[in-house]
């Protein structure tokens, strides 16, 4: 589930619609939850659908570690690609901001760490990396748990509209995390190791 102060906007033609903040959401906000409505496929349903469900699932979808594909019920599926995301997941099944986003700034997270099965060329940000890799996790998660850690420790102490859809145990571990007392596990943990790991040839997008 999305960040309730969000809404679905027309970006421009060449990116088309993204996530919007409404309203002020502070570094270290949970941004998005793993919920009940998500929906998983397997490779083997997805191998099984029609084409017209494959392309839906190939265009909104993330690969979580266990190679299934997952969807996102609501507009948490329209969150767009940036190298410099303002969100990142974590290995709990839920995103943060790390940091400020402010009201009618899109909510951004890295593709990189989303186990895509096929390289594409990003938008030009004036960044080093101009192209997302299926191992960017590999590549990438030291600096990504390097983010996390900085912002982690404010989540116990902001208003999480989202707080609900986490288990009281989840919420435990991150008080845990957040006050020095337990480690936080890296975002290396979402890697998927399958046979979509290999870099084919570049998709143009």
């Amino acid at each position: 589930m999305i960040h309730p102060k969000t809404e679905l906007k027309f970006i421009s033609n060449e990116i088309g619609y993204g996530v919007v903040a409404t309203e002020f959401i502070p570094a270290g906000s949970i941004t998005w939850v793993l919920d009940k409505l998500d929906r998983e496929f397997s490779s083997n349903e997805f191998q099984s659908m029609d084409e017209i469900y494959q392309n839906i699932l190939d265009t909104y979808s993330f690969r979580n570690n266990k190679g299934n594909l997952v969807l996102c019920w609501d507009n948490g599926r329209y969150v767009n690609h940036s190298f410099n995301s303002n969100c990142l997941t974590t290995a709990y099944d839920f995103e943060i901001a790390i940091r400020d986003i402010h009201p009618g700034e899109q909510l951004t997270d890295d593709y990189g760490y989303l186990n895509i099965p096929s390289p594409f060329r990003g938008i030009d940000e004036g960044t080093r990396r101009k192209i997302v890799y299926p191992n960017d996790l590999i590549k990438y998660y030291k600096v990504w748990d390097r983010k996390l850690l900085k912002v982690f420790h404010h989540i116990p102490s902001l208003e999480q509209p989202l707080k609900q859809l986490l288990s009281d145990e989840m919420w435990d571990e991150i008080v845990e995390i957040s006050r020095g007392n337990q480690e936080m596990k890296s975002i290396l943990t979402n890697y998927y190791n399958g046979e979509e790991d290999r870099q084919p040839e570049l998709q143009e997008v």
